[in-house]
């Protein structure tokens, strides 16, 4: 269950495709289980796969009877991480055999992997560095080194002078199987940087920061700590805040460390383990927010800068059905939120005093969605989504508000994090699907724009490629968007292969990025759509619900009705589909590969959440009191228990020509267990009529997310195209 979160790695992650967490299938030594030998011609035919025993399990659940013979493979250990060495012999042994299998069935997956790895690599840049953020005088930039899948985290003065290096990834990684960060910043008076790394793959992170005054590089909180929007120093740069993760991984405690005797102080402890928890520092540092939220819920404690060792004070309870965030704007402390029926959000001020609502600063327009403010001194700049494309509006001190637009069919902005308050201008990423990212800066006065930099992709040119944005009819009459890139000498005849990808959880939006991958497919002859299904908020809040709860099975029907179309129209045949989802995403595509298995010539399931009623009936679980709004709770609603009954992928295997299935699963994984691809995989085997191999791929290093190493993300997702290409190659209808 996937919550995806912007940090300043973000436009790597975009570049190298939808992979927003990896399990890098191609990551060295141990990370993959098993592996035949190199040049072995495999008969596909002659291999067998494992065969998981069916060991009854009842269950009795609100008066339903449910029995689950694959319960066996789920195992946690009563304490430290789980590893291949403290897991039951069982259950070991199945996983060896179920790596051995894998490794046998993607022989020519594996061919063509190093292929499309080639291809990939060669047109991304060697070093590929963003420009330099001005700030207070200093350049922040990253880059990748020559020969390093790390990045570089420096600065130097601006105008010129020596580069200091902050963060050197690939050294920190060095001896550890598995390294990732995230939370990378500097401190407002630019003495401190500091970062979350994970070197274990359980999401379990330690906080360090680099000292410029000294050189030196402390680990100031040594485990526990949780990495994702939850690392922020102080306005006076004296203290660091930052997450505190419990047994079960959930965030519940916000602490504050003092930088000079690393003395911490518990600020905030919350009780609801149906709350999430994040941090941040407001744009012109007035204040500490920490940010508490549900799916039906939120509120806001703030510390302020004058007083940065004070209580939190709370802004507005938490109210069911209402979401709020705050900012400040000048003087101004500003409410970003929902309430009132606002569905796709409205923006007041509020009295920084009594907090009494002052004036509407915009109000709320339905179907065009405020998905972010940042202020800067003269100018509030928001980023909405209005007929399912971004745009940027510019709103002076006096009101006056100016909009910039893009003309592209589809195409995504992103304002880059932490600039300078000051500036005179806001720094954006834009990209589209046939457009690398280009950094561009937009004058606050006059809405000028400004190309700062543009992503290279070698041997990559934009004019042989058509990105367009399709809308396919759902069964309710609803409009579903697509979003695809091809060559532009692409036949449309109906005969050429097509990948589709789809997420539709959370209200994450699918974005039309500008993908290498995705290029490298489309040169291989393939098309690549995304389905902008119900349940993201491609076209607002409402876009979200509809495909949330009771309303779920919509996502699946709406991914359906794409690959419908894309067949009417001619641009790929019926049984030409590779389906394409992770985690949630995972859902979606289990879910359609249940109703229409004839439509798919593959699909391909990352850390999928495919065992749907078992983990929502799982009160232990670290999100699932989260996101039973979500999901609904079938521990105590019959209603919630019968519906994802009915659409839980797992639950709704059955005897039917399945596709080809290739399943990853991270051993360490604590929010996606290793055991759901692991069940489905075993009962798509049990009830297929087909002869097409089901496969299960696991990594016994990671979690949820992969390593940030670049050269493993890209070793994936070449290996997912090739078992694409496997599979319409080879696959059998009964």
């Amino acid at each position: 269950m996937t919550v995806r979160k912007y940090d300043s790695v973000t436009r790597r992650t975009l570049m190298a495709g939808m992979a927003w967490g990896t399990l890098a299938s191609m990551a060295g030594p141990g990370r993959v289980l098993a592996r035949t030998g190199p040049g072995q011609a495999i008969d596909p035919a002659a291999i067998k796969p494992p065969i998981a025993p069916r060991i009854s399990f009842p269950i009795e659940q609100l008066g339903r009877h449910r029995d689950d013979p694959y319960h066996w493979m789920k195992y946690i250990p009563a304490q430290g991480t789980r590893s291949m060495d403290n897991i039951p012999p069982m259950l070991r042994n199945h996983l060896l055999a179920e790596s051995r299998y894998a490794e046998e069935m993607l022989h020519d997956a594996r061919e063509a992997q190093a292929e499309i790895y080639d291809q990939i690599m060669a047109r991304l840049p060697a070093n590929q560095a963003a420009p330099p953020l001005q700030k207070s005088g200093w350049d922040y930039y990253d880059y990748y080194p020559e020969g390093s899948a790390h990045l570089v985290y420096a600065r130097r003065k601006s105008g010129g002078g020596a580069a200091e290096i902050l963060l050197d990834e690939g050294k920190r990684a060095a001896g550890h199987s598995y390294y990732r960060t995230t939370a990378q910043q500097a401190s407002p008076d630019h003495r401190y940087f500091a970062w979350a790394e994970d070197i274990k793959g359980d999401d379990r992170h330690r906080i360090c920061v680099h000292d410029s005054a000294t050189g030196e590089t402390r680990i100031v909180v040594p485990d526990d700590a949780f990495g994702y929007s939850a690392v922020i120093f102080s306005p006076s740069s004296q203290w660091l805040f930052w997450i505190w993760r419990d047994a079960r991984n959930r965030p519940t405690r916000v602490y504050r460390t003092a930088l000079a005797s690393q003395k911490t102080v518990l600020v905030y402890e919350e009780t609801d383990p149906a709350i999430f928890i994040s941090i941040g520092r407001t744009a012109a540092n007035g204040y500490i927010a920490i940010s508490l939220a549900g799916p039906d819920t939120s509120e806001v404690r703030v510390v302020a800068a004058a007083d940065e060792t004070a209580d939190p004070r709370l802004i507005y309870p938490r109210q069911n059905g209402v979401h709020y965030e705050i900012e400040e704007w000048g003087n101004r402390l500003l409410l970003l939120t929902d309430a009132d029926g606002a569905l796709d959000r409205k923006l007041l001020e509020i009295s920084s005093s009594n907090l009494a609502i002052i004036d509407t600063v915009v109000a709320h327009r339905a179907g065009r969605q405020i998905l972010a403010i940042a202020p800067f001194r003269s100018t509030l700049v928001r980023l909405e989504r209005a007929n399912g494309l971004h745009r940027l509006v510019l709103r002076q001190q006096d009101g006056e508000e100016s909009t910039v637009g893009f003309d592209d069919p589809a195409f995504t902005i992103d304002i880059v994090p932490h600039q300078d308050y000051a500036s005179p201008v806001c720094r954006i990423i834009y990209q589209s699907p046939k457009t690398p990212q280009k950094w561009i800066d937009i004058d606050l006065a006059s809405g000028a724009q400004t190309l700062v930099a543009q992503d290279s992709a070698p041997g990559f040119d934009p004019d042989d490629y058509i990105a367009e944005r399709l809308f396919a009819p759902a069964p309710d009459g609803e409009l579903v968007p697509i979003t695809l890139l091809s060559r532009r000498d692409t036949p449309r005849d109906g005969s050429a292969p097509l990948l589709l990808y789809g997420y539709g959880a959370y209200g994450i939006s699918s974005e039309p990025v500008f993908s290498v991958p995705a290029t490298v497919l489309a040169d291989r002859g393939w098309t690549y759509a995304i389905a902008h299904v119900r349940g993201g908020s491609e076209k607002g809040q409402g876009w979200f619900l509809d495909g949330r709860k009771f309303h779920k099975r919509n996502s699946f029907t709406d991914f359906i009705a794409c690959a419908e179309d894309l067949v009417r129209r001619k641009i790929t045949p019926r049984g030409n589909i590779v389906a394409y989802g992770l985690s949630a995403g995972g859902l979606l595509v289990g879910g359609a590969m249940n109703i229409d298995p004839d439509m798919w010539g593959g699909v391909i399931a990352k850390v999928p959440f495919v065992d749907m009623l078992n983990t929502m009936s799982d009160a232990d679980h670290p999100l699932v009191p989260l996101f039973r709004p979500d999901w609904g709770d079938p521990l105590s609603d019959p209603k919630a228990y019968d519906y994802i009954a009915s659409i839980s992928p797992y639950e709704n295997v059955h005897p039917a020509a399945y596709p080809p299935l290739l399943c990853t699963a991270g051993l360490k994984d604590d929010r996606v267990g290793y055991w759901e691809p692991a069940k489905l995989v075993a009962e798509v085997r049990h009830q297929s009529t087909s002869d097409n191999p089901a496969i299960l791929l696991i990594d016994a290093e990671s979690g949820h997310q992969g390593s940030g190493n670049r050269n493993d993300e890209m070793a994936e997702i070449s290996l997912f195209w090739g078992f694409a290409e496997q599979s319409l190659a080879t696959i059998q209808k009964a």
